[in-house]
């Protein structure tokens, strides 16, 4: 267990450590010496009393002073395995929090405010049975963390399934031929919980990941995955196999990647969940895909379009012919915007057809299409018999070939509305890149009627959003991309979340496009008959007024939409 006195002999003091971590003026640090000697008080009581350092960078100081793990509870996963071992009184009373335990080593990983406090690390020992191994945190946070995990969310119902599944033998691990130790309807109560916290979360996502000592659950949220749980490796075998016979898959098939999918319904939610498993290193990883299919699509303003680009893209979808491509890299929510079109414009009198890989959301009066490789049901294929449907408006789920671009090209030539996605980084690059398919520039000049490119970023939770003053830099970083789109009045603010148990601690709650939109007007058209470069059809459209990606972030970010990071981390080139 290490001491003051072990750090004190290194020659290294609280104040040392937080001016080497920048945090402290050398200045304010040898005042506070002085103090310390003058009036007998601890470095941390002089800190603590005049509020000189945040209450992080305190305890990171404290940590590195005592040579111990530092641990940020507001990202550290639940395990039900460590808040089993630990009851919640025992945790509120000595202000610790269990975060993890090694059955190796016969290890608990335990968040202390004071990790110095043998009579806690003792009480604890013996309570547990396990040699402790100290990590410090915040006090604020294990106080909150210790209340929100032990009485609700999915740690608490996890735990308690926990209880009645692990044998009496104690048993360390469990294969195949040792399920029957388990209680199936402990383990179905298990996969339920991860379920069911998914839907309440808003995960677009779970990962159910084995690693060497444990299985990790992760969320994908407002589109980042954060852990929220870890559950015992010996449970994952039945967990992945009651995840199977849910999805229709083959429980003895633990070699090949495998596909499913099931339907969940908790409260008056009903969700599809398609399922994936792939065999790694430590045992099969399962990940499932959350299609609501409750809830309506969004329309395009709630998306995130607005202004010119809005009224591009409304104008090009009221042609009654021509092709319009959405852009941007997988996870950018181009089916969405895809969707909402066909939602806008799904009337009796148009015939709509799509042919898509998967079907993510059912759409009333709307004729969707499976692709299935394995019966000759491709893009291609699907795309050519849609041309006998007397279709109106045909959508394209991704054209990934020559023969899909030559016939939504021949498609759209003959009449028909045709939507269609691409993997490409902004709206420019679209065009080069049918070309370098060996699309015909005269048949594309002629068929094009607008390309939109969009990225989703994280929204600001409104319950708990806060102005603040930028860097001088980050606004005038901002003026140059905007130009003439800065706002004259603006007061210097920007906004970011506190975050809050709402949230998950992140400060945003939910997601909004940017986007930018190229209407292919004579101008573009004529770049495309010369191939011209991706780089000339950009400059083009800013010529002609496109508001690019960064700016359309930006200028969300000016209105207290996003966070300049969100932006940066999606639209930086």
């Amino acid at each position: 267990m290490p001491t003051a006195n072990n750090a004190a002999s290194k020659g290294n003091s609280l104040v040392e450590i937080l001016v080497s971590m920048g945090v402290l003026t050398e200045e304010r640090a040898k005042k506070i010496k002085e103090a310390e000697v003058q009036y007998g008080s601890t470095q941390e009581e002089i800190l603590t009393k005049q509020n000189l350092v945040k209450e992080t960078d305190l305890v990171k100081a404290k940590a590195s002073l005592y040579n111990i793990a530092y641990i940020d509870l507001s990202t550290a996963p639940s395990s039900p395995e460590a808040m089993s071992a630990l009851p919640q009184e025992v945790a509120e009373r000595f202000k610790v929090f269990p975060v993890s335990i090694d059955k190796a080593s016969k290890t608990l990983n335990l968040a202390m405010a004071d990790p110095l406090d043998l009579s806690a690390l003792e009480f604890v020992e013996s309570k547990t049975g396990l040699r402790v191994k100290p990590m410090a945190a915040e006090e604020g946070k294990i106080v909150e963390v210790t209340t929100q995990r032990y009485a609700t969310s999915l740690s608490q119902e996890v735990t308690e399934a926990l209880k009645e599944v692990e044998p009496e033998s104690k048993t360390s691990v469990v294969d195949g031929a040792k399920t029957g130790f388990i209680r199936e309807e402990k383990i179905a109560e298990i996969v339920n919980h991860i379920l069911e916290f998914a839907v309440r979360s808003r995960s677009s996502d779970i990962h159910i990941e084995p690693q060497e000592r444990s299985t990790r659950v992760r969320y994908r949220i407002d589109g980042i995955l954060q852990e929220k749980l870890t559950i015992p490796k010996a449970l994952n075998s039945a967990l992945v196999s009651r995840i199977k016979i849910l999805a229709g898959m083959k429980i003895d098939e633990k070699r090949l990647p495998q596909d499913g999918r099931f339907n969940f319904k908790v409260a008056d939610q009903d969700t599809d969940l398609r399922v994936s498993s792939l065999p790694t290193t430590w045992g099969e990883k399962v990940v499932m895909r959350l299609l609501k299919k409750t809830g309506g699509v969004p329309d395009l303003p709630e998306l995130g379009l607005r202004g010119k680009a809005l009224k591009n893209l409304q104008e090009a979808i009221l042609r009654p012919h021509g092709i319009i491509l959405i852009c941007g890299p997988t996870g950018s929510g181009k089916t969405t915007t895809l969707y909402s079109i066909i939602s806008r414009i799904n009337t009796p009198k148009v015939n709509i057809v799509t042919l898509e890989d998967p079907i993510e959301y059912k759409i009333a009066g709307v004729n969707q299409v499976q692709v299935n490789s394995a019966v000759g049901l491709t893009f291609a294929s699907g795309l050519r018999s849609f041309l006998r449907q007397d279709p109106n408006v045909i959508l394209v789920g991704e054209i990934r070939d020559q023969e899909t671009a030559d016939l939504a090209i021949q498609a759209a030539l003959t009449g028909h509305l045709v939507f269609a996605t691409l993997h490409t980084n902004d709206a420019s690059g679209a065009l080069p890149r049918l070309l370098d398919m060996g699309a015909q520039p005269y048949l594309l000049a002629s068929s094009m009627t607008a390309i939109v490119a969009q990225r989703v970023v994280r929204k600001i939770h409104e319950d708990c959003k806060e102005s603040y003053k930028p860097d001088p830099e980050i606004l005038e970083g901002m003026k140059q991309v905007l130009g003439p789109l800065y706002p004259a009045n603006h007061d210097g603010n920007l906004y970011r979340g506190k975050g809050d148990q709402e949230d998950g601690n992140s400060g945003y709650f939910g997601r909004l496009g940017i986007f930018e939109v190229i209407p292919v007007t004579d101008a573009i058209s004529k770049l495309i008959l010369e191939r011209s470069p991706a780089s000339t059809i950009y400059k083009k459209a800013k010529e002609e007024g496109m508001i690019s990606l960064k700016q359309d972030g930006y200028s969300k970010v000016l209105e207290g939409s996003t966070t300049i990071e969100e932006v940066l981390r999606v639209a930086q080139e």
